[in-house]
């Protein structure tokens, strides 16, 4: 009598990984996202590795995530899968003063950005 499993947020053949915290504008980690979209797993993690973005280092984190999910929660083969998704939003914002002239005070905001990474086996046609 123990607490039914929820529903799946992807397709059977499918495995998901989110970074919730990572430290960066939403606009530059799209940047990096943009790379590895419909890519291989194994070339979007090698695009990634050698990429000089310093995102690349976080998003390559969540991807060896996905496919570590894929291999051993969902029992997918490493080999077949493509980054079916990888989308970028807005997290939360750290907000910090910092003094100006003449005794005033502005503000410098800090973002934080999520990345979600589906990877979907693909069958070899």
């Amino acid at each position: 009598m123990g607490k039914e499993a929820a529903p799946r947020k992807v397709g059977d053949n499918e495995a998901l990984a989110v970074g919730t915290t990572i430290r960066g504008s939403a606009q530059k980690l799209n940047l990096v996202a943009a790379l590895i979209r419909g890519r291989k797993a194994e070339d979007a993690l090698n695009i990634l590795t050698f990429s000089k973005k310093a995102m690349a280092v976080d998003v390559r984190k969540v991807l060896a995530s996905a496919i570590a999910n894929a291999e051993n929660n969902h029992n997918l083969d490493v080999d077949a899968l493509v980054v079916a998704e990888a989308s970028v939003g807005k997290s939360i914002s750290m907000k910090r003063w910092t003094a100006r002239a003449r005794g005033r005070s502005s503000r410098i905001v800090k973002p934080f950005s999520r990345v979600r990474i589906v990877v979907r086996e693909q069958q070899e046609a």
